[in-house]
């Protein structure tokens, strides 16, 4: 999802970092990112999606800390416990606080992976997305009834209820059963988008997204007059659109226009 963002032109940090998969190594990642942001004076986010997988932490037994990652050290150092859902709750309470103290305007997305963790066996994995489930739910009632944080707008995307309850086929998963296969992040990312996306949003990424495929576009002979005449067109084009977007920046697919 964090790669479709990028290549839609979005102004997309992801997992700066590594993935972190529960709340409280998220709650670690945005206090570093926002400690970073305040030493370096950067602009602060405006929209911040959260992806929770697990309730499962590890725990450094010499100090007794979750750890973020265990950095392939053995695991007799360490202790796996479940968080509650008051515990998951209360350490993504603290993340909106974060992201509010930067921000007062912040744009807070959650979402539940629908990927299964095998280890824990799917009884206990689905055990542990029930208690992520309560606890956004349970995070979105504190919002409402706090003095300072009401006016954050937070939503749920229910992109695992998305994958279970209306993908349900086998065509939908990739080999190995567990994560989805590109054709259901490709429906989940345009899901996202109806959802979420403003009416600008959306007409930006329709001027977008036939450059986009041009660009993208491998000929048979690229140095034919008549490819690089098509190129030179695609570029204009996008020297135009950038001129209507002017916060368009240079990606990969086209570095020196």
């Amino acid at each position: 999802m964090g790669r479709h963002a990028q290549e839609e032109m979005f102004r997309a940090m992801v997992n700066p970092y590594g993935v972190m998969y529960n709340p409280a190594s998220i709650l670690h990642t945005v206090a570093r990112v926002v400690d970073e942001e305040k030493r370096l004076k950067e602009e602060p986010f405006s929209t911040v999606v959260l992806t929770l997988g697990t309730n499962h932490v590890y725990i450094l037994k010499e100090t007794g800390d979750i750890v973020d990652n265990c950095q392939k050290r053995p695991q007799c150092l360490f202790e796996e416990r479940e968080l509650s859902v008051d515990e998951c709750a209360g350490y993504l309470f603290q993340v909106v606080e974060l992201l509010h103290s930067t921000n007062p305007d912040i744009r807070v997305i959650l979402t539940v992976s629908p990927i299964r963790y095998r280890k824990y066996g799917y009884h206990n994995s689905q055990l542990s997305k029930s208690t992520l489930l309560l606890a956004v739910a349970k995070l979105l009632r504190s919002i409402e009834s706090s003095p300072t944080l009401k006016s954050v707008k937070c939503y749920y995307f229910p992109a695992y209820e998305i994958v279970l309850d209306e993908l349900r086929d086998y065509r939908f998963y990739a080999p190995d059963m567990l994560h989805p296969s590109e054709q259901t992040v490709e429906y989940i990312w345009q899901r996202f988008g109806e959802t979420l996306f403003s009416a600008e949003t959306k007409g930006f990424l329709t001027k977008w997204h036939p450059l986009k495929n041009a660009l993208a576009h491998r000929p048979f002979n690229p140095e034919s007059p008549e490819y690089q005449a098509f190129l030179a067109r695609t570029h204009e084009q996008i020297r135009f659109l950038k001129e209507e977007y002017p916060n368009m920046e240079p990606t990969e697919l086209f570095p020196s226009t």
